[in-house]
């Protein structure tokens, strides 16, 4: 039986210079008996310009533990939805997988346990003529297994975080505070 009940985590992988493919999953992992399971559950219904998919590698191919995958912002058109269900879906599930392979999720939980996974996909992806799907496949596989790995870890720790409080201080207040 599984202990975990909710665990969160998150990260970030820049894209390559010239590419809007920056990804930030963020992921919540617990017992489908769980807030996690309940939330997984209620998401099965779709919400307008907030389209829901199982992550799955390929055609008949959903990855274990099930995992449900939705976007941080409204999806403007049939162009983001096509890169957000295939190359960011395709980078997830196979994260997912390789989470398994290096015991990253141990195997004899994935039926104990569901993600959720809340995607990055920077809008201007959709109409970019030069998108390089590669780096948009590659942040996202990334980033999703250290938020995974995170989550289950428990990181950053407590400590961590006291110890760079006054180390590290959000990208956005570059300049801000000083």
């Amino acid at each position: 039986m599984s202990d975990i009940w909710f665990r969160a985590g998150e990260a970030t992988v820049l894209a390559k210079e010239g590419q809007a493919t920056d990804a930030m999953p963020e992921v919540v992992i617990g017992s489908v008996k769980g807030p996690v399971g309940t939330a997984f559950a209620s998401m099965m219904g779709q919400s307008v310009g907030h389209t829901r998919f199982f992550v799955i590698r390929d055609l008949n191919q959903m990855v274990r533990p099930p995992t449900m995958m939705t976007s941080k912002v409204t999806i403007p058109n049939s162009a983001y939805i096509e890169l957000f269900g295939g190359v960011v879906q395709a980078a997830l599930g196979d994260a997912i997988v390789d989470c398994l392979k290096e015991k990253i999720i141990p195997k004899k939980i994935v039926d104990e346990i569901c993600i959720i996974i809340t995607v990055w996909l920077d809008p201007r992806c959709a109409d970019d003529p030069n998108l390089d799907k590669k780096d948009l496949y590659r942040t996202n596989y990334e980033a999703t297994k250290i938020a995974i790995a995170r989550a289950l870890n428990g990181e950053p720790t407590v400590e961590e975080l006291i110890e760079n409080r006054d180390k590290i201080q959000h990208y956005a207040l570059a300049g801000v505070l000083d």
